[in-house]
C-alpha cells in the first residue's frame, strides 16, 4: 500500500492516481464544489466549520485502504479490499471506545445517526488507531500522542491556551491523543468516556466520545451527504483529508474485525517534518524498505519494492565453490497458553441500587484453563440483558474488560437510572466458549424524602391556665410549617421542662397521663397530620401552683416554648358557723 502524506496549510499535496482510483471506487463521495488541484480547498458548503479546526491543522496519515481487483471482466477496476484483511483489524479497546460513543451519542443526541465507522475512520487518519492499540486497559494511550508545535510554520499558529497541561508545551498548542484534539477545542469538547469521572484526550473512550460529540454538532445528521461532509471537514478543511477519511470510512462499512490491542496495522511511514512524539512513528522493524517510485507517483516508496538481484560471481579455477550459507537451527515455538474455559463469578451474586445512583458493587469475573489457572489478557463482555435504564458509562449496553494478572476483569461503574426493577448483567468471554457468568442486578425506589419543617406555632393564643390538682381545660394544638405550607409527617415531642439556661424535665407541676394511670412529663412519637396540625393529649396539674414550661421540638430541630399557669386551690370554707346568741335565758336560783 502506497504511504501518502498529508500536511494541512501547506499547498502541494497531491493524491495518487492509486487514490483517486481508490477514493472513486469506495464512495464517490467529493461534496458539490470541491477542487482537486491541490487538496487544500474547502468544501462549499462548510460555513459551520470553525475558524480552527479540531487538531489545528496538524499532520496526518494519508495511507488509503487496500485494493483488489475482482476476476470477473467488466467490473470496476479497483474495490474495496478484504474486511479479513490485516488493515480492516481495529484494536479491541479502541474498537470498543467507538462502538461506546456510538452508543451514547444514539442516546443523547439520536437525530445525528453517527456511525462508530465514521470515529474509526478518523481514528485512523490522526493517529493510527492510537498507534496500532498501544493503550492500557483503560484506554489510556501508553505514550503521549503529539502533534508538532503549532508555531505557524507550516501549520497554525495556536499560542498555548493549557499551560502545558495536556501537551506539555508552554509557549504553543499541539494537538493531543488519538484523535488529535487542540487544548483549547479539547476544553469545550471534551468528554468523559470511560466513566472515571476525568477528561482525558489521551483516552481512547474520552476522546472517541468528544470527538463524536464534536462531529455531531449544529445539529448534525451525518447521515445525510452536506452534514457529513461538513463534520470531517470541521476536523481538517482540506478536500484530500476529506475524501482519506471518507474512503477509510466505506472501508470500514464494509466490513472489519477485532484485533489484539497493541497489534494493529501502523502506517508505512513516518509524517514529513513534523518529528511528532508516538505519531506516525512505525515500530521498529515493521517499516517497508523505500524502493523505486511506481510510474506517475510523486511519493517516494512503492506498494510493489523491489530488490534488484546482485550479479553471481565466477568462481575461480581450482577452487572449490563454497557451500551455501546454512541457517541456524530456529529456536521452538513456545506452546500457546491453555485458553479460558470457565468464568468465576466474584463478588455478590445479586447486586442492588437505588434509582438515579450507581451500583456500589463492580461487577468482577475471573478467567481460568481448565486446570484452574488464572488467563491474563482474556477480553470479558459485560452485557445488560433485561428492561432496565441501567447503563454502563457513556450510555452503553455492553463493554469490554481485560483480565489483568491475576485473570480478574472488572466492569466499569454500572448507573441504575431511574426505572425500577430487576435485570441481568452478562459476562462472556469473547474469544472462547467458555459458559457466562451472570450477576442478578434490582433498581429499587427512591425513599420518600423526610418531611421538613422550619416553623411551629399554637393555633390558638389563648392563655394556658389551670388549678392545682386539677387540668388545663385547653388541649394544646400545634402547626408546623415548611416554606409556610402545611409539613405533614413531621415528628414532635412535648416535654415539661424546669424554667433554667438548660431545661430538663420537671419533677413537679403539669404532667400528662400515660394510658396505665402513670404520670409522665414527657412524650415522643406524635406526629402531624396531612395539615401539619398535631394535638397534645390533656394536661394535668399536682398540688404545686406556679408558672411553667412546656418545650415542643420537631424532629429537624424547630422549638417552640408554651407558658403554662397553675393557680392555687381556694380555700374550703367551715361547714358550721359558731352562735354568739345564748341558747337558753339563765333562771334564778331557788331561794333567791
Amino acid at each position: 500500500m502506497t504511504a501518502q502524506f498529508g500536511r494541512r496549510l501547506r499547498k502541494g499535496a497531491t493524491a495518487t492516481t492509486v487514490a483517486a482510483l481508490a477514493v472513486a471506487a469506495l464512495s464517490a463521495s467529493q461534496a458539490p464544489g470541491i477542487t482537486d488541484a491541490h487538496g487544500d480547498q474547502p468544501a462549499a458548503g462548510a460555513t459551520d466549520t470553525p475558524d480552527t479546526p479540531v487538531t489545528g491543522d496538524s499532520p496526518y496519515y494519508t495511507d488509503l485502504p487496500p485494493l483488489r481487483t475482482p476476476d470477473k471482466p467488466g467490473t470496476s477496476v479497483d474495490l474495496p479490499g478484504s474486511p479479513g484483511s490485516a488493515e480492516a483489524g481495529i484494536p479491541a479497546t479502541v474498537l470498543s471506545a467507538y462502538k461506546r460513543a456510538e452508543a451514547a451519542i444514539k442516546v443523547a443526541d439520536p437525530g445525528c445517526r453517527l456511525p462508530w465507522q465514521l470515529l474509526a475512520a478518523i481514528g485512523k487518519v490522526e493517529s493510527g488507531q492510537a498507534s496500532g492499540g498501544a493503550v492500557d486497559d483503560n484506554g489510556t494511550t501508553l505514550k503521549p500522542i503529539l502533534g508538532p508545535k503549532l508555531d505557524g510554520v507550516g501549520f497554525a499558529n495556536i499560542s498555548d491556551t493549557d499551560n502545558g497541561a495536556y501537551d506539555g508545551d508552554v509557549t504553543h498548542d499541539r494537538a493531543v491523543g488519538p484523535m488529535q484534539f487542540i487544548p483549547s477545542t479539547w476544553a469545550t469538547w471534551g468528554q468523559d468516556g470511560n466513566g472515571d469521572g476525568k477528561k482525558n484526550p489521551n483516552n481512547i473512550y474520552d476522546a472517541a466520545l468528544g470527538a463524536g460529540r464534536y462531529l455531531c454538532a449544529n445539529n448534525r445528521d451525518v447521515s445525510a451527504k452536506d452534514d457529513l461532509d461538513a463534520a470531517i471537514l470541521g476536523y481538517n478543511r482540506s478536500t484530500e483529508y476529506l475524501r482519506t477519511v471518507l474512503s477509510w470510512f466505506e472501508y470500514y462499512k464494509s466490513g472489519s474485525h477485532e484485533v489484539p490491542d497493541g497489534e494493529g496495522v501502523l502506517p508505512g511511514n513516518s509524517l514529513p517534518d513534523s518529528d511528532p512524539v508516538g505519531v506516525g512513528r512505525p515500530t521498529p522493524g515493521t517499516s517497508p524498505t523505500p524502493g523505486p517510485s511506481k510510474p506517475g507517483s510523486t511519493t517516494p516508496g512503492s506498494t510493489e519494492p523491489t530488490t534488484p538481484t546482485k550479479p553471481t560471481t565466477p568462481t575461480k579455477p581450482g577452487k572449490p565453490t563454497p557451500p551455501p550459507a546454512t541457517n541456524p537451527p530456529t529456536k521452538p515455538t513456545p506452546p500457546a497458553p491453555a485458553p479460558l474455559t470457565a468464568l468465576e463469578r466474584l463478588g455478590a451474586r445479586t447486586v442492588t441500587a437505588t434509582a438515579g445512583e450507581n451500583f456500589a458493587d463492580r461487577l468482577r469475573v475471573r478467567g481460568e484453563t481448565a486446570a484452574g489457572k488464572v488467563v491474563k489478557g482474556a477480553k470479558v463482555q459485560f452485557q445488560i440483558v433485561g428492561d432496565t435504564g441501567a447503563r454502563f458509562p457513556g450510555g452503553a449496553l455492553r463493554v469490554t474488560a481485560t483480565t489483568g494478572a491475576d485473570g480478574i476483569a472488572v466492569a466499569p461503574v454500572l448507573g441504575a437510572g431511574q426505572r425500577t426493577g430487576t435485570f441481568t448483567v452478562r459476562a462472556k468471554a469473547l474469544t472462547t466458549a467458555a459458559p457466562t457468568a451472570d450477576f442478578a442486578a434490582t433498581v429499587k425506589a427512591k425513599p420518600a424524602p423526610d418531611p421538613k419543617s422550619d416553623a411551629m406555632a399554637r393555633t390558638s393564643d389563648k392563655a394556658l391556665t389551670a388549678q392545682a390538682g386539677g387540668s388545663f381545660a385547653d388541649l394544646v394544638e400545634l402547626k408546623a410549617t415548611y416554606k409556610s405550607k402545611a409539613a405533614a409527617g413531621v415528628g414532635v415531642s412535648a416535654s415539661l421542662v424546669t424554667d433554667a439556661a438548660t431545661p430538663v424535665e420537671n419533677s413537679k407541676g403539669p404532667y400528662f397521663e400515660h394510658a396505665d394511670g402513670k404520670t409522665v412529663r414527657t412524650l415522643t412519637g406524635l406526629k402531624t397530620d396531612a395539615k401539619g396540625l398535631v394535638e397534645l393529649p390533656k394536661i394535668y396539674t399536682d398540688g404545686n401552683a406556679g408558672t411553667y414550661k412546656l418545650r415542643l421540638t420537631t424532629e429537624d430541630g424547630v422549638v417552640l416554648t408554651v407558658e403554662l399557669t397553675v393557680t392555687a386551690a381556694p380555700t374550703t370554707p367551715p361547714t358550721d358557723t359558731p352562735s354568739t346568741t345564748p341558747s337558753t335565758t339563765p333562771t334564778a336560783k331557788p331561794g333567791a
